[in-house]
């Protein structure tokens, strides 16, 4: 029998302060967030289909990044050195793919900004 390729069905972020970082998500892309040890995040509407894609590429250390689509890439940059995260890449456009930015959140976690 022929086994299947595996979905990711689940992502987390790992906090020092993660009320902060809670915050910082909740306004950057208005995502539902629970309180507690544990603080859920409610799965978001209208991405892309079938789901997540990823992929692996040669880097300097180990990592796991977040792609996040947004409406408006500039704004989105704005809003997150607004409250307390930094500009890593500005707006750039993927051969045959979608335009990119990147931030780092309050406690330096990359983050990219996909453009809707």
């Amino acid at each position: 029998m022929t086994d299947w390729a595996r979905p990711v069905v689940h992502w987390e972020i790992v906090a020092a302060d993660p009320a902060r970082q809670a915050a910082f998500y909740r306004a950057l892309f208005n995502w539902e967030i629970g309180d507690g040890a544990i603080m859920d995040i409610a799965p978001g509407l209208g991405g892309p289909e079938p789901g997540p894609a990823g992929h692996i590429r040669a880097g300097e250390a180990p990592a796991v990044s977040l792609y996040v689509q947004v409406a408006d890439l500039r704004a989105s940059l704005g809003r997150a050195a607004e409250l307390g995260g930094s500009v890593l890449a500005e707006p750039f456009d993927i051969p045959g793919g979608p335009t990119i930015a990147a931030i780092a959140d309050p406690e330096g976690n990359v983050v990219g900004l996909v453009q809707q």
